[in-house]
């Protein structure tokens, strides 16, 4: 039964019935409820923006995550709407390459960088989704508390849109996917734990450039500048700063900020004075890592930037958030057939993504000492270290791993139903 259909003490009194409610649209949102949908389950997702188009920071995709959005019939619509594709990356000093990241080198058909509009992901997930019968979007919807029974967690509360009146979504398990700063991470009393692990902020802004070839690091002195092609027209840029210095930078005016933004990245000076305009052009990306100390509570899930949170190093961030995505679909599908998703239960996928993360923040520290390093000596001796490593064998293996992620992630194809969906 869809939970649109609800009949008596359903749409009508406020109340939905779903399999599996799922509190924020993004990437490992909607990756989580096509899987699910398509696995036969009524999904609602519960989104707070009443648009797709808004800003989003995080747009390269690595080879991993597009092996599985192939696998679940989404990559090739979502590249259609517009992407660019990035050989790999590399360190620059001074028009010299420190390191050079070809992911060419890697195996096919997803051996590159893939800069990927998140609205264009997220839009084509989300049209995909509504293919099948049991799955509801509700956009404006603010989760305002959790239900709850003798401790496990039986759904939430939303304030909706407008001047509609609080929606009850009940579900055998919910799955918090709304970001960094989660609401439903809160509303569970979860202990989240914020690990100040790299010593940079981000300033990110955009100007119409050419395409790059390469996602590049530039070291030009002072301050390190990251920067990829954005589709269609633009490169962002992301100057990193030391934490918690920008504050006092921006304190002493918008002409000394840009004055550094020149100084930072020479080869774009030009194009920085026409264009960089106020400090509306500019974004503040306040870089941590965080991790939860629960994934999961009877009746509830943590995925994605709600369980943990990442350096914009190695774009890792939408790659994790779609293996978490994947890893956890087995698992809410057996437990939708018992009819109760416990913690127990949901313990292996906790145990695994957390290795997985971990793993993965170790590797992000090594990437931004070894490429982000200031400091006179240190400044001097990574990078150059970096260049040394990346000429041996044991750099390749990395360089896969940072691409891929943990592999023994697939999508379970033969958990799906599609006799429910529109196109069956």
């Amino acid at each position: 039964m869809s939970p649109r259909d609800e009949g008596p003490g359903g749409r009508d009194s406020g109340v939905r019935r779903a399999d599996v409610c799922v509190v924020g649209a993004g990437p490992a949102g909607l990756t989580l409820a096509l899987l699910m949908a398509r696995s036969g389950a009524r999904v609602t997702v519960l989104e707070r923006s009443r648009s797709l188009d808004r800003a989003y920071r995080g747009e390269i995709l690595q080879p991993g995550g597009q092996r599985l959005l192939d696998s679940l019939g989404v990559l090739a619509g979502a590249r259609r709407r517009g992407c660019h594709e990035h050989g790999g990356f590399r360190l620059e000093e001074r028009g010299k390459v420190l390191i050079d990241g070809d992911y060419r080198r890697l195996p096919g058909p997803y051996n590159c960088l893939l800069s990927l509009p998140q609205r264009h992901l997220l839009a084509e997930l989300l049209e995909r989704c509504r293919a099948y019968p049991g799955f509801e979007y509700v956009e404006g919807a603010k989760v305002t508390g959790l239900l709850e029974e003798g401790g496990a967690v039986r759904g939430v509360v939303c304030r909706a849109a407008g001047d509609r009146p609080p929606l009850q979504v009940r579900a055998v398990c919910v799955v918090g996917a709304d970001g960094r700063f989660s609401t439903v991470r809160r509303l569970a009393g979860i202990a989240h734990d914020r690990l100040d692990l790299f010593d940079q902020d981000v300033l990110w802004f955009r100007l119409a450039q050419p395409a790059l070839e390469n996602v590049r690091i530039f070291r030009a002195g002072g301050s390190p500048l990251l920067a990829y092609t954005s589709f269609p027209d633009s490169v962002q840029l992301g100057w990193t700063l030391p934490h918690g210095g920008y504050p006092a930078m921006a304190s002493q005016g918008f002409a000394h900020v840009k004055e550094q933004l020149r100084r930072a990245a020479p080869h774009y000076a030009d194009a920085i004075d026409a264009q960089v305009r106020g400090f509306g052009d500019l974004s503040l990306l306040d870089v941590f890592a965080g991790s939860v100390r629960r994934w999961a509570r009877d009746g509830l899930l943590l995925i994605g930037d709600s369980a943990h949170t990442h350096s914009p190093i190695g774009a890792q961030g939408i790659n994790l958030a779609i293996q978490d995505a994947v890893a956890a679909h087995p698992l809410l599908c057996e437990g939708i057939r018992r009819g109760a998703a416990s913690e127990a239960l949901l313990a292996p996928f906790a145990a695994q993504r957390g290795r997985d993360v971990k793993n993965m923040t170790r590797i992000q520290i090594m990437q931004s000492r070894m490429m982000l390093s200031r400091g006179r000596v240190s400044s001097l001796v990574r990078p150059r270290a970096a260049a040394l490593v990346s000429r041996t064998p044991a750099y390749r293996s990395l360089l896969r791993r940072i691409a891929f992620g943990n592999e023994s992630i697939e999508v379970r194809s033969d958990l799906f139903d599609e006799s429910g969906s529109a196109a069956a």
